[in-house]
């Protein structure tokens, strides 16, 4: 874990100068998406990775983000910064009403909970015309400003996008590697040893839900300005299913195997377009095939091969 914070830090400072080495809208597009995408793939990992908890509802709590930080600027008269704190507040306190009744449910109605609350935010959006406009959505969105620069451009606005992905993701290992990620961990694992310990559940799964609803909001946010538009689209399960192959794929529980994983994940299909027609049936067997080689991941693969070459060392 400590040779990983290097290695994490460098990785940092390279994908920040990523504007600086191309001048290609393109590839740093790509750049912007993969580091959103991890954000809320590692919030996604918060609740489903340590706690335990797969949930759906994260796909709501993206919408409401990136309507939230829209309606912020284009109605209530807001701006960008503020507009990505009321969708994390906001988040917050929805996850706290949700999550208070459907997480003393088992875990199979908390699947299915999750799922009718994402599905409930999509029809929302879609029936609210007075609020959201409906189908027709929130275009020509006005591009943030800070310290008197305009992030009117791809280049400018991934400065935005990597400095909240390098702080979200800051503030989840530290989150993780506490006491309060071992405690998440352990009820994971052995959820009636903990209380047999006079340790409440409750009171951890709840939080590890709201701070996970609250950053997968502000990354919708950031994610609705860099496309300058937000409608009905915003919640297609696409955006679900992105966040789960990449927490599986990376091994869920792992942090930074998660991380590595988004980066990746997010720029395979793009490597892959080299085959217009096949690029996405490619893109499928490659992830049938980590599945099958590694089920429990990246990283619980790389945590077997240790533990069978220590094995080896001891015989």
């Amino acid at each position: 874990m400590k040779r990983a914070l290097p290695l994490a830090l460098l990785c940092a400072l390279a994908l920040g100068a990523l504007p600086l080495v191309t001048s290609s809208n393109y590839f740093v597009g790509i750049g912007v998406s993969a580091l959103i995408f991890t954000v809320a793939a590692a919030a996604l990992n918060l609740v489903y990775g340590f706690t335990g908890l797969l949930s759906f509802a994260q796909l709501g709590f993206w919408g409401i983000g990136g309507y939230t930080t829209a309606l912020t600027v284009v109605t209530f008269g807001g701006n960008f910064w503020m507009g990505l704190v009321y969708a994390a507040v906001l988040n917050g306190v929805v996850a706290l009403v949700v999550g208070f009744p459907i997480l003393r449910t088992n875990r199979h109605a908390f699947v299915i909970s999750t799922l009718t609350f994402a599905l409930l935010v999509a029809l929302v959006a879609r029936d609210w015309v007075e609020l959201t406009r409906g189908p027709l959505g929130i275009p020509n969105l006005p591009p943030p400003r800070a310290f008197g620069v305009v992030f009117d451009s791809t280049h400018k606005f991934y400065w935005i996008a990597w400095a909240f992905s390098v702080a979200m993701i800051a503030f989840l290992y530290a989150l993780c590697s506490s006491r309060i990620g071992r405690t998440l961990v352990a009820i994971k694992q052995n959820e009636p040893l903990v209380r047999a310990q006079g340790i409440s559940p409750m009171p951890y799964k709840l939080a590890a839900f709201a701070i996970g609803a609250a950053i997968t909001g502000a990354a919708g946010g950031v994610f609705t300005f860099y496309l300058r538009i937000i409608d009905t689209s915003f919640l297609d399960f696409y955006y679900m299913q992105t966040f789960l192959i990449i927490v599986i794929i990376g091994g869920a529980g792992s942090f930074w195997g998660v991380i590595a994983s988004g980066i990746a994940l997010s720029a395979l299909p793009e490597a892959l377009r080299f085959s217009a027609d096949f690029r996405m049936i490619i893109y499928g067997v490659i992830l049938v095939a980590a599945m099958y080689l590694m089920p429990s991941g990246v990283a619980g693969w790389l945590r077997e091969r240790q533990i069978a070459r220590v094995r080896k060392a001891l015989q």
